[in-house]
């Protein structure tokens, strides 16, 4: 029925497509597609996600198969198809460590898949599947006491080198001053300190002792803004 489609109209080629047969092509396509599925719902497992790149991981096992079927048994063309995957590696965004972690996983998968080890690939998702469960539902990995951000406003008179470091260290695992700005038309100072407290339930202790050394301005306390985890 569909045989003719796995024959090349240049005729004898060094592939081995031309022995895949229609109905484990199909097989194998079914099993990308569940599986491309499964690696959808590991990476919306409490993660941000967008739709576009969600339907692209559940695509991309389907997409990879296809391909490693087509150069299956060339090396020639597979080296040409690597070459094409660097092109658009570098024309992409950069995305972050569980984006580009997903797509490797996808990518794996569609490898098994394009090369007839379906119970294989099967096994690989169940696997990191239930992996990626666990770290995420365990604290591995997670900080003990989360990054703190600092803001204390001083006035323009106050020589603020140091002036802050004794209630700091009594308070701060780890500090560090990363920003100084001006702020109300430069009649005054905003020092930015990125802190890890010692203890939890310190914050008041901490602000207060602060107030008394920078005259009762301005002092904020929060989580940092949340960048995007990169490799």
């Amino acid at each position: 029925m569909l045989e003719s489609a796995f024959t090349s109209v240049y005729g004898t080629a060094d592939s081995l497509v031309s022995a895949v047969s229609t109905g484990s092509f199909l097989l194998c396509s079914l099993a990308s597609l569940l599986m491309g599925l499964a690696v959808a719902g590991i990476y919306m497992f409490r993660h941000s996600y967008s739709k576009n790149f969600v339907v692209t991981l559940a695509l991309l096992p389907l997409i990879v198969q296809m391909v490693i079927t087509l150069v299956n048994g060339n090396l020639g063309a597979g080296i040409a198809v690597m070459g094409v995957f660097n092109l658009v590696r570098f024309r992409s965004i950069p995305g972050s460590a569980k984006d580009i972690g997903t797509v490797f996983l996808a990518m794996a998968i569609g490898l098994a898949t394009g090369m007839g080890y379906l119970l294989l690939g099967f096994i690989f998702t169940v696997i990191v599947a239930i992996a990626n469960f666990v770290y995420v539902v365990s604290p591995f990995g997670t900080p003990r006491e989360p990054a703190k951000l600092l803001k204390v406003t001083i006035p323009e008179d106050l020589e603020y080198d140091g002036v802050f470091d004794e209630v700091l260290k009594r308070y701060a695992a780890t500090y560090e001053l990363t920003e100084v700005t001006t702020t109300n038309m430069g009649s005054l100072f905003q020092l930015s300190y990125l802190m890890r407290l010692r203890e939890p339930h310190l914050e008041k202790s901490m602000i207060d002792e602060l107030r008394c050394l920078n005259g009762n301005l301005k002092i904020s306390l929060g989580l940092p803004p949340q960048g995007r985890d990169t490799l």
